[in-house]
């Protein structure tokens, strides 16, 4: 299990951006699946027949968000994405140098992060109860909210954690649980700079999907 683990970071920190999971139409998008399993196929099944891969590298994720040496969010398209710190400070970077990161955000999402400032990590049935958006009236506001963060990489997933009857990610703001990364988003190394340019120049998607990011983000006057 420590080897795996080893081995997933390696991959991240070589790749500088991984998919949790292949998308199936769309193979030339790195996953750890992919670098773990190559020219494995993955078929989508949880019963008792199921390839116990699957299983091992949704596991495999928990504990590698855990560990910080590598950051997590949901980026690319919602899903579930791995950076190499390099490549995800250089990302803040980019961000930060299009505009104010907070501005024009949902007030849910304000009010969200307030409180993830405050104390990091919180279960998602944490957030939703003292951000008062339980319910399936305000799923909406919460998933809108959500989106906004992750865009743009202002919280990070930190795992799993027991949510009453079932686990469920606990994520925090990407400030106080990234605090170097984001302290040198103002000025990225060189060597970070490089890395990110590397991965967008191998993986094309990830240019596209940055420069989605940055639509989001209001430009300094």
């Amino acid at each position: 299990m420590k080897r795996d683990l080893e081995r997933a970071k390696k991959a991240v920190e070589r790749r500088g951006i991984l998919l949790v999971y292949p998308i199936a139409e769309r193979p030339e998008i790195p996953s750890l699946w992919s670098e773990l399993h190559p020219g494995a196929k993955m078929e989508w099944s949880w019963n008792e027949d199921a390839d116990p891969r699957v299983a091992e590298v949704w596991h495999l994720r928990e504990r590698l968000a855990h560990t910080h040496d590598v950051a997590y969010a949901k980026w690319f398209r919602g899903r579930a994405t791995f950076f190499s710190l390099p490549v995800f400070t250089a990302l803040l970077g980019r961000l930060t140098a299009r505009g104010d990161v907070h501005a024009g955000l949902p007030t849910a999402a304000n009010d969200i992060l307030d409180l993830l400032r405050e104390r990091s990590p919180l279960s998602t049935k944490q957030v939703r109860a003292e951000a008062d958006l339980q319910g399936k009236a305000n799923e909406t506001r919460f998933t809108h909210a959500m989106k906004a963060l992750w865009t743009r990489l202002l919280i990070v997933g930190t795992g799993e954690v027991p949510d009453g009857a079932i686990t469920s990610l606990a994520f925090g703001a990407t400030e106080l649980l990234f605090e170097d990364e984001w302290s040198q988003r103002t000025s990225v190394p060189k060597k970070a700079s490089a890395a990110l340019a590397e991965a967008l120049k191998r993986v094309p998607a990830w240019q596209r999907e940055l420069d989605r990011s940055l639509k989001h983000v209001q430009e300094r006057a």
